[in-house]
């Protein structure tokens, strides 16, 4: 179950940190968002330092469908509705930005960037289209319009973003980790006021950036209330017609299409983590309808941490923690917030205001259906009577049959069926077992 990404790439290998180390900002998470952190303030001559728990690039990263756009579903006619025009504006120009400084850097870096045009579709719902076109011009963005969507099924039509892009993220970010201060097997077990310990090393630090994905703090911030997360699949298909473009539905649970060479990414059958889904058998489904001559060459999944608005949670962790900064909540869209939080960030550690960042800030009002919907669901398996409980807040683990791993509900950390830990927020295994 590998990402066609990592059967393509050689990542660069970094050494365990060990002994006392001092360095005015820590970054913790060797993912996209690390890595770009790290990248933007050696630029800025900054004194930096990066832990990873693992190896670079092995949690998330490694299994995005690699779009840079800034469109990010329909997100801009119910932003300019919440948040007003300005901080819409505030976010497309963020996204637009993290766009150009992908092509900026993908020019000296061999990593299949292709500018591209992406659309996103909808099964039955014109006016959401023509609504989401029309704030888009109240933003000044003409929109592009399509009637009839390039997919093998119909459409009520597409709406869409020209000059956008997509890339191979491993070859990307193989390239950028270069020389950066990057310390790999260095998973941080215990945090205090400026100082982290790992396994062999006592880190005394200024700054902290948590680019861990989930946020690890849970004293601070509300995340376990402000956060959920997603499991989605994708399957690569071989001898299956290439569409002109990106493509994902306005459904939160519809398909997403992009080429990657002569293959065919086909993604969805996604679901809330520790919930049941269609996974794998809804995309095999869907090929077996429409491709039913392509052959299957990988298959993998993801999982996104979902915020309460659909805006990121870029900047300052929490007004009690005045020199720490979080980067989280991209809501499937990880690879241009990634971009547009290392910016962010990089500015507000050297002391400048970035134009964008009061959009992202993760102290905004956050009084929304979804926070009692996140709270319900904490409750509900808090109180679930079974032995087997994960050990971030105690909420009951889930069987997920189709990956054989022990997922949790209330905030989406998942365990090999050793009890293992593959995804945070947990910080450790869980000691339990299938059975």
């Amino acid at each position: 179950m590998d990402s066609v990404w990592t059967q393509s790439v050689e990542m660069p290998r970094f050494a365990t940190l060990e002994g006392e180390v001092k360095t005015d900002v820590l970054i913790i998470g060797g993912g996209i968002t690390g890595i770009l952190c790290a990248y933007f303030l050696k630029e800025k001559g900054v004194d930096y330092l990066l832990a990873e728990g693992r190896t670079i690039c092995s949690g998330v990263t490694k299994n995005t469908t690699a779009k840079i756009t800034a469109q990010h579903g329909l997100v801009y006619a119910d932003l300019i509705k919440t948040a007003g025009l300005e901080k819409a504006k505030m976010y497309l120009d963020a996204n637009q930005m993290a766009l150009e400084q992908y092509a900026a850097l993908c020019r000296n870096i061999d990593c299949e960037f292709e500018e591209k045009e992406n659309f996103v579709y909808s099964l039955n719902d014109r006016k959401k289209l023509e609504r989401e076109a029309e704030a888009l011009e109240k933003i000044g963005l003409k929109a592009l319009f399509l009637e009839k969507a390039d997919l093998p099924f119909p459409t009520a039509g597409a709406v869409g973003f020209a000059r956008q892009a997509q890339f191979h993220p491993l070859k990307f970010l193989a390239a950028i980790a270069k020389g950066l201060n990057i310390y790999e097997h260095s998973f941080v077990t215990k945090l205090s006021e400026h100082t982290a310990l790992t396994e062999k090393a006592r880190i005394s630090f200024q700054r902290i950036i948590f680019a861990t994905h989930f946020p690890i703090d849970n004293k601070h911030g509300l995340y376990f209330l402000k956060l959920y997360q997603h499991r989605s699949y994708v399957i690569a298909l071989e001898d299956a017609p290439l569409v002109k473009g990106m493509y994902v539905d306005e459904n939160q649970k519809g398909m997403s299409f992009r080429n990657f060479g002569k293959l065919l990414l086909l993604g969805g059958g996604s679901h809330r983590t520790g919930k049941k889904g269609g996974d794998w058998e809804e995309l095999r489904a869907c090929a077996r309808e429409y491709y039913p001559n392509a052959k299957e060459r990988a298959y993998w999944a993801t999982q996104d941490c979902m915020p309460l608005d659909d805006v990121p949670y870029i900047g300052l962790y929490s007004p009690r923690m005045p020199e720490c900064y979080v980067a989280t909540g991209y809501h499937k869209w990880g690879m241009t917030s990634a971009m547009a939080a290392a910016m962010i960030l990089t500015d507000q550690i050297i002391g400048k205001k970035h134009l964008c960042q009061e959009v992202f800030c993760p102290s905004r009002s956050m009084l929304t259906t979804q926070l009692l919907a996140n709270g319900w669901e904490a409750l509900v398996h808090l109180l679930a009577p079974t032995a087997k409980r994960c050990p971030h807040l105690g909420c009951a683990l889930k069987w997920n049959e189709a990956e054989h791993s022990w997922d949790c509900p209330c905030h989406g950390s998942r365990f090999d069926a050793d009890g293992g830990l593959i995804d945070n927020p947990a910080n450790g295994d869980w000691k339990g077992a299938r059975n």
